[in-house]
């Protein structure tokens, strides 16, 4: 065998001895001693932020609908023939007559009408 196959050959044993006893010794160290625990960092790292770039605008709040655009409902669980607009706060949607589940639905609040419901921040039933 030529000097230089041997050497790589030596090379490649010692490094495997030292691999195997570096997972042996692992292995055995305690884990958490410290109660330090590594994370891996994303990469690229986030960015700095520099000096001179505008801040952005805040978005405009949208306006609050007016109190008479919404109103209790009787105390039969209907709405009154003024606010005809069902809505259910704990999900969000409000339903309009004519809707599928607008006669079993009982109301958190009701609404003039849809534009005023949507302001408020409900969506539209998809049914």
């Amino acid at each position: 065998m030529r000097r230089s196959v041997k050497r790589a050959l030596g090379a490649g044993i010692v490094g495997g001895v030292a691999f195997a006893a570096w997972r042996a010794w692992n292995a055995r160290a305690p884990h958490n001693e410290r109660g330090v625990e590594w994370t891996t960092a994303p990469f690229p790292f986030p960015p700095v932020p520099r000096p001179g770039a505008p801040a952005p605008a805040a978005p405009a709040e949208p306006a609050a609908p007016s109190p008479s655009a919404w109103t209790e409902p009787n105390p039969d669980g209907t709405c009154p023939p003024t606010h005809p607009v069902k809505a259910k706060l704990a999900s969000g949607i409000y339903h309009v007559p004519g809707g599928a589940n607008y006669a079993r639905t009982k109301p958190d609040r009701c609404y003039v009408d849809e534009t005023a419901a949507a302001a408020d921040g409900l969506r539209p039933s998809k049914v």
